[in-house]
């Protein structure tokens, strides 16, 4: 993830994370929370960011307090985190979240943009509320969350961004419309040329990295 990097043999991140900052979207369940707690369980700081909702992004009591719940996890483990229940969603409350970890930890080293919601519907039954909704949370989350963190690791010529695609973006996928234009944003969004790759990597120590899941 870091530039110059790499796993040690028998470690998972082997020193990669190992007192950075990073900021983990959506991690109050799923892939999110194991990510988050894959980080602390490797030294890293984490921010643990959920909103706390279903996976539609209505209202749910049962994921009030998720990111809460993930932080008293790491801690219980021997690890650092922070709870941040921002919206990925607005530039300001993005902002919001870098914000958070700056004002925690004095730094920010990662975000792994992985936030995001369902909306699933026929073409033709589809509103704009449900389209607004997913490209909201994310392709303007991954964007915002990204320009929030670019000066603080420019600053600090160092950072790292991990997206998370689908093959629901790449080649489509019945009743998920506004999902697959998301995901397909989202992999344009972190296309880079390899000589630009190499520019932000020389000139700011800032790194990139694309993960596309596929359902088994």
């Amino acid at each position: 993830m870091w530039p110059n990097q790499r796993p040690t043999e028998g470690d998972d991140m082997g020193n990669m994370v190992e007192d950075k900052v990073v900021v983990v979207t959506g991690a109050g369940g799923g892939i999110g929370r194991e990510m988050a707690l894959a980080m602390a369980a490797n030294g890293a700081k984490v921010v643990v960011n959920d909103i706390g909702a279903a996976l539609s992004g209505a209202a749910d009591s049962a994921m009030v307090g998720a990111a809460q719940r993930v932080v008293n996890e790491i801690a219980a483990a021997g690890g650092t985190a922070v709870a941040n229940t921002e919206s990925v969603s607005t530039w300001s409350t993005a902002e919001k979240i870098i914000q958070c970890a700056l004002d925690t930890y004095g730094r920010i080293d990662g975000v792994v943009n992985n936030a995001g919601i369902l909306r699933d519907r026929i073409f033709h039954k589809m509103t704009e509320d449900d389209w607004n909704s997913v490209i909201a949370v994310h392709l303007n989350g991954a964007f915002y969350m990204s320009r929030a963190a670019a000066n603080p690791m420019r600053a600090q010529n160092s950072g790292a961004f991990v997206h998370m695609t689908s093959t629901s973006g790449l080649i489509g996928n019945f009743g998920q419309t506004n999902y697959s234009a998301a995901k397909l944003g989202i992999a344009a969004l972190s296309k880079r040329s390899e000589e630009h790759t190499s520019e932000l990597q020389s000139r700011f120590g800032i790194s990139y990295a694309v993960f596309c899941l596929k359902k088994k």
